[in-house]
């Protein structure tokens, strides 16, 4: 078992050689601890009555084209091409009521068996500006719980601009590129009934995306989940399976059913799964939104590997974004670091 001050380690072969691989995630930037700083995209920013683009909204845009970037290389560092990532969003619940906590025993199951990130913080107050920041680089004007139309580019766009696929499952999502702001809950895949809400459902947050059909149709129910339908999938439980109106219990027996569907799948091979928070508690104001679990869980990780630096949603997204040698979104070009050699 890793000790906390020790590095997370993963160790497994190289598609191509046996050489070791790293992770690496730049060096602890000033002010890291604290809620980052942001310069805006133009964005609509408005309540819930704004109206939906049309159909022939804005394109999809090249993140590299449109986005503040840094080279997508650490120094001194190499990075896996993962086959496939997997990105499943909890909500609203504090390390503490994770880690060690006897009412998620399967979480701290994959805690032992695979890696954990002690001292993760998210970046604000309430749910839906994190969710962005994770795929943007930025919290681009969001301060609220509310319908956002944004222009930012996204991790969606550097993902098809470098050839590869993403897909959404979002548990009780109505389909058909649904706009509203919630939707009642119905049987979709593992766990309990519960709500859909867009606030927890990034990607449609994001006007090229929502504006176009074909864009729009990679957002899915999670009756469908593929873990081989595309290289990035993001799961978005619904608000009783998130852990959002439940328990810590509820969430957990979620993800008992739900998670063997990718570390049981030949798909999981040379990928990575990161299961993450959206804040912590709201009286957790540790680095803005609450210090956070976040597991990463890749074939031949050492069990119980630990890393302990400081990091935020920002360095998941610079992981991702190193992995496939895509330009770094806003501040995931300042990001903390985060080591998980192979």
């Amino acid at each position: 078992m890793a000790r906390d001050n020790m590095p997370m380690r993963i160790r497994r072969p190289n598609r191509a050689a046996s050489a070791i691989w790293a992770i690496a995630i730049s060096a602890v930037v000033a002010g890291c601890g604290s809620a980052p700083t942001d310069t805006p995209f133009s964005a609509d920013v408005t309540g819930t009555s704004t109206p939906e683009p049309t159909a022939t909204g804005t394109p999809a845009t090249s993140a590299a084209a449109s986005g503040p970037v840094a080279e997508s290389q650490t120094p001194g560092s190499g990075l896996p091409d993962f086959s496939h990532v997997y990105v499943i969003i909890m909500e609203n619940k504090s390390y503490r009521s994770i880690v060690g906590a006897g009412n998620a025993p399967y979480l701290n199951s994959l805690i032992a068996r695979y890696g954990l990130a002690t001292n993760l913080d998210a970046e604000t107050h309430p749910s839906e500006p994190n969710y962005i920041a994770l795929v943007s680089g930025g919290l681009q004007g969001t301060t609220l719980d509310l319908t956002y139309n944004l222009k930012a580019p996204s991790l969606f766009d550097q993902i098809e601009t470098a050839g590869r696929t993403w897909h959404v499952y979002a548990q009780s999502y109505p389909g058909n590129c649904y706009k509203a702001s919630s939707a009642s809950g119905f049987a979709d895949g593992p766990g309990s009934v519960g709500d859909y809400a867009r606030k927890h459902n990034p990607a449609i947050s994001f006007v090229s995306i929502s504006a176009n059909a074909t864009r729009c149709a990679n957002i899915t129910r999670l009756t469908g989940f593929n873990p081989a339908a595309a290289d990035f999938e993001m799961i978005i439980p619904n608000l009783i399976n998130d852990m959002h109106s439940s328990s810590t219990r509820a969430g957990d027996n979620f993800l008992k059913a739900f998670v063997p569907k990718i570390t049981s799948s030949p798909a999981f091979a040379n990928s990575l799964l990161i299961i993450t928070w959206d804040e912590g508690a709201e009286s957790d104001k540790a680095g803005g939104g609450g210090h956070i679990a976040t597991i990463f869980a890749s074939p031949g990780m050492k069990p119980g590997s630990k890393f302990t630096g400081a990091a935020t949603h920002y360095s998941i997204l610079r992981t991702i974004e190193l992995a496939w040698g895509l330009p770094l979104l806003g501040d995931a070009a300042k990001a903390s670091s985060i080591e998980l050699p192979y």
